[in-house]
């Protein structure tokens, strides 16, 4: 079966009382309105959480037994986010430190520390997806060795880890729009001469890959013709609209414009090229609107915005039938990512504790029912 989970990065923790207070607050629950014994969560560690659990075998056996005992299981990490994801202004802080920076290497090493003892027994490796190596400026032919070297030594980590433990750990690179890696195709490009495809492959963002407008099915076929892999894909759904342009148009997505989270913007002219703006407001006010935009705000998957907005469910549904069809039918961990609950409109569905657990465990009833094979939650 296919290990379906959420990812915990909807929820504001930094230390382990944190992580455990949100596992009564909102996991248990969660898991008991979907109604399995068992359910999958994508946990996000803030890197200073990550290095006390590296450091302390007592921890990780403890965080693992609090989990065990509500019914939860661990296989994949969320490592993109280094810690304050829940600020009140996060932006491009997102993004730092960058894959040129030591302390990024550190954190995923950690991670994957964490992540070994966390492991199901039925699991077959473990994930962690991380970011794209940096924002795309200032980025320099320094900074591509650089980050190949991180890389190189993260792999000889984790070749060594699997050596000793059975099954490997894997990292998930992210493409997301206004990195470095900024499509999936930048992605290939970067990672299949350096890497090593059996720890070092993609982390699949179906809300990114919507943005980029990019074909889910040539995707997924130029990404395992390349060597590489998805090690993970990010369930997720990305803001849509059709006539940008229009008064009706302009006031919905102004609805969406917020201060904490970065929201880039594409447009798809009719001779197929891409415009691009970082950000919501600067889209609104610089982009011609002559045509589709895509915006990447992750917006539940199971909820319909209200015309004249829409989502991009179709490309998420797409994504998972090319890989389907890819790697016959066995899919890679699938991650429900919508971690802008607490920024949507009200009328989107933010409305605290309860209106969350409920529209994740609607989320997850939904990709279940959507994406995945009959009996699959796992």
């Amino acid at each position: 079966m296919t290990p379906l989970s959420y990812c915990t990065n909807v929820h504001p923790a930094e230390d382990l009382a944190g992580v455990l207070a949100q596992l009564d607050r909102y996991a248990e629950p969660v898991r008991r309105l979907v109604g399995v014994d068992v359910l999958g969560l994508g946990l996000w560690l803030p890197a200073a959480l990550a290095g006390e659990l590296a450091a302390a075998p007592e921890l990780r056996a403890k965080l693992r037994a609090e989990l065990d005992a509500r019914g939860l299981e661990v296989y994949t990490l969320n490592a993109f986010p280094y810690g304050g994801f829940h600020d009140d202004v996060v932006k491009h802080s997102v993004y730092r430190p960058e894959w040129t920076d030591e302390a990024r290497l550190r954190y995923t090493v950690d991670c994957a520390t964490v992540l070994n003892d966390l492991l199901p027994d039925s699991a077959v490796y473990g994930s962690i997806s991380t970011l794209p190596l940096a924002w795309r400026t200032p980025w320099s032919a320094k900074d591509d060795e650089v980050s190949s070297a991180a890389l190189a030594s993260l792999t000889r980590t984790l070749d060594e880890m699997a050596t000793a433990n059975g099954r490997p750990i894997r990292l998930a690179v992210e493409p997301e729009p206004g990195c470095v890696l900024d499509t999936v195709a930048d992605a290939v490009a970067w990672l299949a001469p350096r890497v090593d495809p059996r720890y070092i492959g993609l982390c699949l963002d179906t809300c990114h890959l919507a943005v980029s407008f990019a074909d889910p099915a040539s995707t997924v076929a130029d990404i395992y013709r390349s060597g590489l892999e998805v090690v993970k894909v990010q369930a997720s759904a990305a803001l849509q609209v059709e006539d940008p342009d229009t008064g009706p148009a302009r006031l919905a997505l102004a609805d969406f414009t917020e201060p904490r989270y970065l929201h880039q913007v594409r447009e798809r002219t009719s001779s197929g090229d891409v415009l691009a703006a970082d950000d919501l407001p600067q889209a609104l006010s610089e982009l011609p609107g002559r045509n589709p935009w895509r915006v990447h705000f992750h917006v539940p998957l199971h909820a319909r915005p209200a015309a004249p907005l829409s989502a991009t469910t179709d490309v998420l549904r797409a994504a998972i039938a090319a890989l389907q069809s890819t790697v016959d039918g066995t899919l890679p961990h699938v991650e429900v990512e919508t971690y802008t609950w607490s920024v949507l409109p009200e009328t989107a569905g933010n409305g605290g504790d309860t209106a969350l657990i409920r529209g994740i465990a609607a989320e997850l009833r939904w990709a279940v029912a959507n994406l995945l094979e009959p009996g699959g939650v796992r």
